[in-house]
């Protein structure tokens, strides 16, 4: 049975993916698409898709910018629910008849919204309640167009929702895709299932067998002998992406684990013992560490380590793929906050850093890429991962960067300094567990800095360098909030590292939430 679709139109939102995950975890599947499709007047890339409901994302333009992204007005007479938000909301005003004009006073952040009509979007918000919501706009809706009427408003913004229920128009000029609108995924339930009419047939049980009939089609029948190889780092990524693949095509998998000097302490063992254990498929460990601290020595720009880091897998990758008779395939876990903080993906979303698995691969490569979870956010990976009934301490791990230590230790990297993080690290994530933190934390890891501060020990004073502790909350690696760990516990990691790590005698601990600055510090 093909599933109803909502298609997104991306207008270069960072938040654009967050719309459809949202959507995905109501059991509504989602596509994203550029706005561009609708910019024909025959609208016919958008009339194929066969939507059941059409958003328009957020964006940084300004409608009235010259070259501003639109669309045609057509979209709006498709008969198709239409739900606008911030920057669609704004084009569907301009677009319908209506005025949009720069704010006196902007809205960036929390805000509190007054729902006016308890329907549409809001039918299940009683008139004159107030909802929390997160905001992000400089420019307001000045003027209704014709027929529409005004469904929400806020201090700073007075036309914070509007719409037109006979047309099934619907707009916010808030995001209620963002966790920091608590009652967001409401709101868009009520769009879905209220407006939209919604069944709510898509699953991850489903998006397996759509995978891997993909997987399938992509590498061929076994009487082609084509062969993938998937690059194994002991991540919930990498392993649910091999899981994925020995699903489609079974003995045809050869997993290649690589050593490359800048993994957690006892990775290489970790992974060998599990991956032999449960996957029963061919994996090759390849000591790689001395060839890629050649390569990275006194480097200390973060672009350039990710980058080289990525040639060097790929290197790696492609001489092992000589030994393997039809290797012609390359695997990876590339998940969409990669690539969305990496390069414009579907739409013109502003670019952040590379991502190793996006970034750094070479023009030509030998391999053709099978990126089977590119689509799907950290936690829907996660529930994917069980979904093909791999064991849970492996789903539940905590993301680990691609380039790994290297962009954890800043400044130069050597085999010393890498040592001194790893058993840093190690203390860091015992003690998390050991709290029983671990499961309810995204990440928490430590950060080895190139500073050195004054220290006493033992009545002898030390010159050593800096472990920055980082621990986040969040809910898709999007955005991100610190974790206020209790004090005894950071006393009680500050004590072991600084006891026990020799190198750094000082720990401090990171407050700062994303945005404004990055989950890693490179």
């Amino acid at each position: 049975m093909a599933h109803q679709v909502i298609v997104v139109l991306d207008f270069g939102s960072q938040y654009t993916q967050l719309i459809a995950r949202r959507i995905r975890e109501q059991a509504v599947y989602c596509e994203i698409h550029p706005y561009t499709i609708a910019t024909d007047p025959e609208l016919r890339q958008l009339r194929a898709l066969n939507p059941v409901g059409i958003v328009l994302s957020g964006g940084p333009s300004s409608v009235y910018d010259d070259g501003a992204p639109t669309i045609v007005p057509a979209v709006y007479e498709l008969g198709v629910p239409v739900l606008g938000i911030c920057y669609g909301a704004q084009l569907t005003a301009k677009l319908l008849g209506g005025d949009v004009r720069p704010a006196d006073r902007r809205e960036y952040g929390r805000a509190s919204v007054r729902v006016k009509r308890a329907d549409g979007l809001f039918k299940s918000v009683p008139a004159g309640e107030e909802l929390v919501v997160w905001a992000s706009h400089g420019d307001h809706v000045e003027g209704l167009p014709p027929g529409f009427v005004h469904t929400a408003e806020s201090a700073n913004c007075t036309m914070s929702g509007f719409a037109s229920s006979e047309r099934r128009i619907h707009c916010v000029q808030f995001h209620p895709e963002v966790v920091h609108t608590p009652r967001g995924a409401e709101l868009l339930g009520n769009f879905l299932f209220g407006v939209c009419e919604a069944r709510g047939d898509w699953s991850m049980a489903s998006f397996v067998d759509e995978a891997v009939a993909r997987i399938r089609e992509q590498v061929g029948p076994a009487s082609a002998g084509g062969r993938v190889i998937c690059g194994l780092s002991g991540g919930v990524d990498s392993s649910v992406a091999a899981a994925l693949i020995h699903r489609a095509i079974g003995d045809r998998l050869t997993c290649i684990f690589v050593d490359n000097g800048v993994l957690r302490k006892g990775e290489r063992e970790y992974v060998a013992t599990i991956f032999r254990d449960h996957f029963k498929v061919d994996l090759r460990v390849i000591d790689a560490e001395q060839r890629f601290l050649d390569k990275l020595a006194d480097v200390t720009d973060p672009e350039k380590k990710r980058k080289i880091i990525g040639y060097e897998f790929i290197a790696v990758f492609d001489e092992e793929a000589k030994t393997i008779d039809g290797a012609r395939f390359l695997a990876q876990g590339t998940l969409y906050p990669d690539v969305i903080e990496s390069v414009s993906f579907k739409g013109p979303s502003a670019v952040i850093k590379s991502h190793h698995n996006v970034g750094g691969l070479p023009e030509k490569m030998k391999l053709s890429l099978v990126e089977p979870l590119r689509e799907l956010f950290k936690d829907e990976v996660r529930q994917l991962g069980l979904e093909l009934g791999l064991p849970k301490h492996m789903v539940s791990r905590q993301p680990f960067p691609g380039p790994g230590l290297a962009v954890r230790c800043l400044g130069a990297l050597t085999k010393t300094r890498l040592d001194v993080l790893r058993a840093a690290d190690a203390i860091i994530d015992e003690e998390i567990r050991a709290a029983d933190l671990y499961d309810s934390i995204w990440q928490s890891f430590g950060v080895l800095l190139p500073v050195r501060s004054v220290g006493v020990m033992g009545d002898e004073r030390t010159y050593e360098e800096a472990l920055a502790l980082r621990a986040v909350h969040s809910r898709d690696g999007m955005t991100a909030d610190w974790v206020q760990l209790p004090y005894d516990l950071l006393a009680r990691i500050s004590t072991r590292v600084v006891n026990e790590v020799r190198g750094i005698n000082r720990v401090v601990y990171d407050i700062t939430s994303k945005p404004p600055g990055t989950i890693e510090w490179e």
